[in-house]
């Protein structure tokens, strides 16, 4: 597997790509090519244009969970198809069935600009709430059991479900895992399920205990104490070859990991590959 970071909210020195606080992976895997996430804005094409990518061939676009910095990309690259591939299959559009649901935080809209509906124009949609193998080595965690004590949400806002607005804990929020030669590779947006629940039910799923990566954001912005000590714990018993930790992790919680786990960076213009 190759995943090749077109979005982040940090660059690498020398490459001269855009970075926004956002995420967007381009992953070739089983002969297949995905797109994890589309950032807040057009950034994804203009940074895909320099890379070389062409986002019109596209197996699936695989979508982490519902906030604006993960599908507002989306209504970017649904122009690009309408204008330059109208007539071509659609690729899938896979995800949580709850992740197009209108979201909004403070008065502001922070969901998806485009409904289910809309996207259908142009995708084929694949929503649903359950493990979805997506090819012979990556699946779709689907939604993602929240049993740690210390990663239990407070609500992100709002979320219009159920013909009201309530309280958003964020359910849509998902994950994907690579099932190794060396052991799993797991593939987070925002890991508001908590990234040690996103990484046990990975395990739980796949069969397999070993961890080579744990790549993308951890939701760890200002954690309070105790749960950033838990998170520690947890990683340093996991003991995973190498975590690419980035996007909404804080520098204090990456000075904090960089202490247990081989920390790496990550950003715009990086590309991993694994076994």
């Amino acid at each position: 597997m190759k995943i090749t970071i077109l979005v982040d909210n940090n660059t690498i020195i020398d490459q001269y790509y855009g970075g926004e606080p956002a995420v967007s992976y381009f992953i070739e895997c089983d002969g297949q090519r995905y797109l994890f996430d589309a950032g807040y804005s057009d950034l994804l094409l203009r940074n895909a244009e320099k890379m070389k990518i062409d986002l019109l061939d596209l197996t699936a676009v695989i979508i982490s969970h519902g906030h604006d910095d993960h599908v507002r990309g989306l209504q970017y690259l649904a122009a690009l198809r309408k204008a330059q591939a109208p007539d071509t299959k659609k690729p899938l559009l896979v995800g949580h069935a709850a992740a197009f649901l209108p979201k909004r935080a403070g008065g502001l809209a922070i969901g998806s600009p485009l409904t289910d509906e809309e996207l259908g124009q142009t995708f084929s949609l694949q929503l649903g709430r359950g493990v979805q193998q997506l090819s012979e080595n990556l699946i779709f965690l689907g939604e993602v059991p929240r049993s740690g004590q210390w990663e239990q949400p407070a609500p992100i806002g709002e979320v219009f479900a159920g013909g009201c607005w309530q309280p958003d804990f964020v359910w849509d929020d998902s994950a994907l895992v690579y099932k190794g030669a060396q052991g799993l590779v797991i593939i987070t947006g925002c890991s508001h399920a908590g990234i040690c629940n996103i990484i046990e039910y990975a395990k739980k799923v796949s069969g397999d205990d070993r961890v080579q990566d744990v790549i993308g954001g951890f939701h760890l912005l200002q954690a309070p104490a105790a749960k950033l000590a838990m998170t520690k714990d947890y990683l340093k018993e996991l003991n995973p070859q190498v975590v690419h930790a980035g996007h909404c992790t804080d520098f204090q919680a990456k000075c904090q990991l960089a202490g247990v786990v081989n920390l790496q960076e990550i950003g715009v213009g990086m590309i991993l590959q694994y076994d």
